[in-house]
């Protein structure tokens, strides 16, 4: 029995209204998470896997044509889809028995728990803002998925169940990314070159009206770019400034913000339309009911958060490294 009857009912209840505020403080504090919510492109997942459509074709009925000419009417493939695996995120607020004696009252105990509650809080934070960058390999392959497997390197790698290469005879090359590879390109990452960088990879991640929203980029690539511009062109987004993050301005538009997570020496142009973060139904942050350890004096609150982060055109995407 609990030395503190209300004990207990305290913990799950500042948990349960805690649930939200973290969730909230995931996005805030994590551009491209912020990007992608404000695209209402964080929405829930159902279902043994993690399904997202794909469109890869044009419709192949289109053409010009003269009085009675026929039509076509050919029944073509321009849909698809990657499946993407549930990835579980998992932290817990543990109370011993012995603290639960020595804060026996009702503020006492409200004082301990948002210690603990800060702690974990940031805690998670940071791990989530880690994991946009990963590349699903992490904790034995069960961190989720992010930039690095999403906007790759080699942007030949599978990601949904679908490789960018040649597959049953048909060249996957709509799966894959965009890149500049310094290296490839033979010339050293600079102030003097980033420029020419980002113009090439913005170019050949374009397609009529879509184009890349945000760009994020490790503090090599953030300072080239900043000392790359004249004094009446360093000017931020006020909009990503307000907001707490390190930006620049690309293009007149295009928000060029410092992440201390991002991968050294990449900086990512992301099209928010086509990227996702696909919470599991009920999983977003949940608490878990308490459970008391069986060898153990303490209390154990767990919070757990499933789903992954999905993308399904992988084109409009690019990354700058060397």
């Amino acid at each position: 029995m609990a030395a503190n009857s209300s004990f207990t009912d305290i913990v799950a209840t500042t948990l349960q209204g805690y649930s939200g505020v973290l969730a909230d403080n995931v996005t805030r504090n994590n551009p491209v998470l912020k990007q992608i919510e404000k695209k209402s492109n964080a929405y829930v997942a159902t279902g043994r896997t993690i399904v997202q459509e794909l469109e890869y074709e044009e419709n192949a009925n289109i053409m010009w044509y003269s009085g009675a000419e026929p039509l076509k009417i050919e029944q073509g493939e321009t849909f698809s889809a990657a499946e993407f695996a549930y990835k579980q995120l998992y932290g817990a607020v543990v109370i011993t028995g012995l603290e639960e004696i020595q804060n026996s009252g009702r503020e006492a105990v409200h004082n301990l728990l948002r210690s603990r509650i800060k702690n974990l809080d940031k805690s998670l934070r940071n791990t989530m803002a880690t994991a946009i960058f990963a590349n699903g390999t992490g904790s034995s392959g069960k961190e989720i998925g992010g930039a690095q497997l999403l906007v790759a390197d080699v942007p030949t790698n599978t990601v949904g169940g679908i490789a960018g290469t040649v597959t049953n005879n048909r060249s996957e090359t709509w799966w894959k990314n965009q890149v500049y590879d310094f290296s490839d390109a033979a010339v050293s990452a600079s102030s003097s070159t980033i420029q020419h960088a980002m113009n090439t990879l913005w170019l050949s991640t374009i397609r009529g009206t879509d184009a890349p929203d945000m760009a994020v980029a490790d503090s090599t690539y953030y300072m080239h770019y900043w000392e790359s511009l004249t004094p009446n062109q360093r000017f931020t987004d006020d909009k990503q400034a307000g907001a707490g993050f390190t930006s620049l301005v690309y293009q007149g538009k295009v928000p060029i913000i410092y992440d201390t997570a991002c991968p050294s020496t990449h900086m990512y142009f992301f099209n928010t339309d086509f990227l996702f973060m696909r919470p599991a139904k009920g999983r977003a942050y949940k608490p878990l009911p308490d459970k008391a350890s069986v060898n153990q004096d303490a209390m154990v609150m767990p919070i757990v958060w499933g789903g992954n982060m999905t993308i399904n055109n992988r084109a409009r995407q690019g990354v700058i490294c060397a």
